[in-house]
């Protein structure tokens, strides 16, 4: 890696990137974004999906990350500051110590979908405003090995800081795109060979019953209202057995139950020869 820059001055215009992070995170990025801790960093590194602008370092953390600052390509600056100069850019204590700033280059729909293999699974989300839970559902399709997710307009961004941060990175290793209003987003998946998968306490289907195909889209709607009647009308309906009296699941632990469940399916029907 090329030598840190050692910055002592709050004011540095090379910091603009991080300044009053949480002020800017309410105002929107303009096509950038702020990736916070060593773990996410090593993933929007190692992932390389988005291009990286510069990494903000507090002093001491600078040595223990030269291994990891080492595999940035060699024209991305890597800025060092004190704690309380790091403190004053941002706006809070960033006690995690590390700060990267990357510009988006998320794939529009149709390019997404076009580089997904013939057996794939989606994770589709609609309404989806609370970034916890969309970090959570990243985290998830990561974890279970989704080939993509795609949003509805209503849906939140993958990219705000907080859902980066919740979703561990994931949202900067899996593809993703939008796919206009809901329903658009659902014609479009059907029109592409996928079989729709809704999720709804009042679904037709128990999970356990369901053997997903070869190209497979699970649909995830908000807490509370859930996904559109139109687009369940669209789809299987699948629910989630539970205990007598009680019917909700917070929509990313559900997604982790319905995702283990299905790539466990489908691992059995590859093995038997069903899928290929």
């Amino acid at each position: 890696m090329a030598p840190a820059i050692r910055i002592d001055d709050p004011d540095d215009p090379r910091l603009a990137d991080y300044r009053q992070v949480r002020e800017r995170d309410l105002v929107g990025r303009q096509g950038n974004f702020i990736a916070e801790g060593v773990v996410v960093l090593e993933k929007l590194i190692r992932a390389g999906r988005h291009p990286i602008a510069s990494v903000l370092v507090a002093e001491k953390r600078l040595e223990t990350l030269r291994t990891l600052l080492a595999e940035l390509d060699g024209q991305v600056a890597v800025y060092a500051a004190g704690q309380a100069v790091m403190d004053a850019v941002v706006g809070f204590p960033i006690h995690r110590g590390v700060l990267a700033a990357g510009t988006r280059a998320d794939p529009d729909f149709e390019t997404l979908l076009a580089g997904l293999p013939d057996a794939a699974l989606v994770v589709g989300l609609v309404g989806i405003a609370n970034h916890d839970n969309l970090g959570g559902l990243f985290r998830n399709a990561a974890a279970f090995g989704a080939d993509a997710v795609v949003l509805d307009a209503g849906s939140c961004d993958p990219l705000y800081r907080k859902a980066i941060r919740v979703s561990v990175g994931a949202a900067l290793t899996v593809p993703f795109a939008r796919a206009g209003e809901a329903s658009e987003m659902v014609g479009r998946l059907s029109a592409a060979g996928f079989s729709l998968v809704a999720l709804s306490p009042r679904g037709n289907l128990d999970l356990a019953a369901l053997q997903p195909s070869g190209r497979t889209a699970v649909l995830f709607g908000a807490e509370g209202p859930g996904l559109p009647a139109a687009v369940m009308a669209q789809a299987q309906t699948v629910r989630i057995e539970m205990a007598g009296g009680f019917d909700s699941l917070n929509v990313a632990t559900s997604s982790g139950i319905v995702l283990h469940h299905t790539v466990a399916n489908r691992r059995r029907q590859f093995r038997s020869g069903a899928l290929s």
